[in-house]
């Protein structure tokens, strides 16, 4: 679920990633495939009338940085993605010195590069995490996974994470941690915001959704919620942040200097953390399985558990994909829901809208189930709408590496670097008319425009490489943000203030959102019949 590298080693670098069962395809002769696929049909036609990489226009490395740097696009890359379509048309390259990257900013141009992927789709932009994982010699996870490692990986990870009947299990867990949000809000507005404001509401989601995919990862509460954080809690919650901060400076340099660089020892120090507090965790969750074992117990357990009974994986093996599973499941929570009532709160029309729906499906006293979000399209409609006007992940990255492809009249070669524009497409008026306005009801069954593309909007990706965490995330933000439009009218900050979204790996608010919560009148609960 991350954005592209921009850094002039990811391609160079990757070549000499690749795990040995992707080596056997990247060593192929270019140019001897070249002569048998001009022999054959493509996707497009004959290949003799499409064009090549050299007839693409684009940006040079200079001008790149001109537009990074002179003119102020390094920390809002997504804004450049629509700037250098006006200018290049929907399919251009860049030159970063000897790494070209070819983007593609149009949906039925993105929808030709995912069906085009492949076996093993790679992304190009996790050579970082994944030069940690070699340093430390820790295993590779959902995300810095490649080739038959990454496939392997996902076949064991994915049924728990994807399948709806595992994923509504985790329902009364991560509603245990939004009733305690709830209380948190209201602790928050009477300690800190004069009985209404709660100030940064995006760090405190953060805190929220990181307790809720610890209790469905490790089946534990790490406190997140309390008043007084556990400082271990705190620390892994900086260092994720730091992580994500630090990335796209990494990504700018070559793989030989890292070593040099105050910030990689920097990086490899949050890492050390990150791991440190997922190793204990999971030793934790060995020795009660050992003990429940010793007297004969049933060992009972969702997820973390169910990988470690299974020996389907070794425990480094869970240890790599648990850590990863944590970062990839926070900040798609906590940014879409701080998105969702930032928007909600200038929009008292659909707010209400949103507020009828949920007390006449969940009223009185009930809490959100599974069952209950089918029952709420608007529900859907709001977090659909929000991902598109924020995708958390607004540019994604992939390397084909086992075939040319042709997108766009453009016959590519092996290996070649597509960034995938995604924020650029959610913008489209061709897609959605007033691309800059919430409407939520866009994307209701009867109000969906006939021309709205399937890849106009996907925000967790598409194929076998798309978010591992996808379900339990929209769990997350379904509940949460019922329960919290039920139980608070949610209204903007009084100052007047906008909030704009910065691009650091992920999108995120530049700024803090600040956001007053009303307590709303109760409503009585419908007697049973």
């Amino acid at each position: 679920m991350f954005c592209k590298s921009l850094g002039r080693s990811g391609l160079l670098a990757y070549k000499q990633d690749v795990p040995t069962g992707l080596k056997c395809v990247t060593a192929t002769c270019v140019n001897a495939g070249v002569a048998r696929q001009h022999n054959s049909s493509t996707v497009m036609g004959s290949t003799s009338k499409l064009k090549t990489m050299d007839d693409l226009r684009g940006p040079s490395f200079l001008t790149s940085l001109y537009w990074f740097f002179g003119k102020g696009y390094f920390p809002i890359t997504h804004q450049l993605q629509i700037e250098h379509s006006k200018i290049y048309g929907p399919l251009w390259k860049s030159k970063y010195g000897p790494l070209v990257v070819v983007n593609v900013a149009r949906a039925d141009l993105i929808e030709q590069v995912l069906r085009q992927e492949g076996r093993y789709p790679i992304r190009a932009n996790m050579l970082h995490w994944r030069g940690y994982r070699e340093l430390r010699n820790q295993a590779h996870g959902p995300l810095t996974g490649l080739g038959a490692e990454w496939q392997h990986i996902r076949s064991i990870l994915n049924p728990r994470m994807l399948k709806p009947k595992h994923v509504s299990g985790y329902t009364n867990a991560i509603n245990g941690v939004v009733k305690d949000f709830i209380e948190k809000v209201a602790w928050l507005r009477a300690t800190k915001g004069n009985g209404v404001m709660v100030p940064d509401v995006a760090g405190e989601l953060y805190k929220f959704a990181f307790e809720g995919i610890c209790s469905v990862v490790f089946e534990t509460r790490l406190g997140c919620l309390d008043e007084v954080i556990p400082k271990d809690t705190e620390r892994f919650i900086f260092s994720v942040g730091e992580m994500f901060r630090l990335s796209p400076i990494i990504e700018l340099f070559p793989k030989f200097l890292w070593p040099y660089m105050p910030f990689w020892k920097h990086f490899v120090n949050v890492w050390d953390h990150l791991f440190q507090v997922a190793e204990d965790l999971v030793t934790k969750k060995i020795a009660e399985i050992e003990e429940k074992g010793k007297k004969d117990l049933p060992v009972d357990g969702e997820y973390l558990t169910h990988l470690l009974i299974s020996e389907q994986m070794s425990p480094t093996e869970v240890l790599g994909s648990i850590t990863e599973l944590l970062l990839a499941g926070v900040d798609t929570t906590s940014n879409t829901i701080s998105w969702a009532l930032y928007l909600l709160a200038q929009d008292p029309e659909a707010q209400q809208k949103l507020y009828d729906e949920v007390i006449s499906v969940c009223p009185g006293d009930k809490m959100t189930s599974s069952e209950d979000i089918v029952k709420m399209p608007f529900l859907k409609a709001v977090i659909r709408e929000t991902l598109r006007l924020y995708p958390v992940v607004p540019g994604n990255a992939r390397i084909i590496a086992e075939k040319e492809v042709v997108v766009g009249g453009y016959l590519l070669p092996k290996n070649t670097l597509f960034h995938l524009c995604h924020y650029a497409v959610s913008y489209d008026e061709n897609i959605f008319p007033e691309p800059h306005t919430f409407s939520p009801q866009r994307w209701l069954r009867k109000d969906k425009q006939l021309n709205q593309h399937p890849f106009g909007s996907v925000p967790f990706g598409f194929g076998i490489r798309a978010c591992l965490g996808r379900r339990v995330a929209e769990l997350e933000m379904y509940l949460v943000l019922s329960q919290l439009i039920k139980h608070y009218e949610v209204r903007p900050d009084p100052t007047g203030k906008t909030v704009k979204p910065i691009t650091r790996t992920l999108m995120a608010p530049a700024t803090s959102v600040d956001l007053q919560f009303i307590d709303r009148k109760k409503t009585p609960a419908i007697a049973a019949a």
